[in-house]
């Protein structure tokens, strides 16, 4: 089992604490894991991607020309990297930062409304766990939620722990997305 995965957007939208959050989760389950961040030097409102590889196996390179799933939250995320998933692969978008529609015919494609799913929630900064959600949902490797708790436990400093159950709430909310 291995899943190559790129997750892309502007920044301050958690794409690489998702990431990050992800990769602490894999390696939880006792995954080999690599974390790739890419951000420029603007970062909050620039762009930024991250790149996550989980396997059963050593990864030999945390650089990928293609993905296995592509997470987008911004139109120019999802026009760079939609040709970048692999045939029969997955591409998550949120249709609110979206205004060209994908229309590949050879991968699965789950439009969100990440935003709307946040807002029921009551609280704006869980955006990026609603769209982990999704993507956890989607993924073929399953990471148990309690090893998602662990990774949220290792990633978010501790006077942030407790927004955990909101964080989790969240992202049970981006699972029902896919479903």
């Amino acid at each position: 089992m291995t899943q190559e995965i790129i997750i892309a957007g502007f920044g301050g939208q958690g794409v690489l604490s998702m990431g990050k959050l992800l990769a602490y989760s894999g390696l939880m389950d006792n995954k080999e894991v690599t974390w790739f961040p890419s951000y420029g030097p603007e970062q909050r409102g620039g762009t930024a991607n991250v790149t996550v590889v989980i396997s059963d196996k050593k990864i030999s390179s945390p650089i990928l020309d293609a993905y296995d799933i592509v997470v987008a939250l911004n139109q120019q995320s999802l026009d760079k990297f939609t040709p970048k998933v692999k045939p029969g692969g997955i591409l998550i978008y949120d249709k609110n930062g979206v205004n060209n529609k994908p229309t590949r015919s050879d991968i699965r494609i789950f439009p969100l409304d990440a935003i709307e799913a946040t807002m029921q929630l009551g609280n704006s900064k869980a955006y990026n766990m609603v769209v982990l959600g999704a993507l956890l949902q989607a993924m073929s490797y399953k990471i148990p939620i309690e090893n998602v708790s662990k990774g949220l436990e290792k990633s978010l400093p501790e006077r942030y722990h407790h927004l955990i159950p909101l964080n989790l709430e969240a992202i049970k909310k981006g699972e029902e997305l896919i479903l």
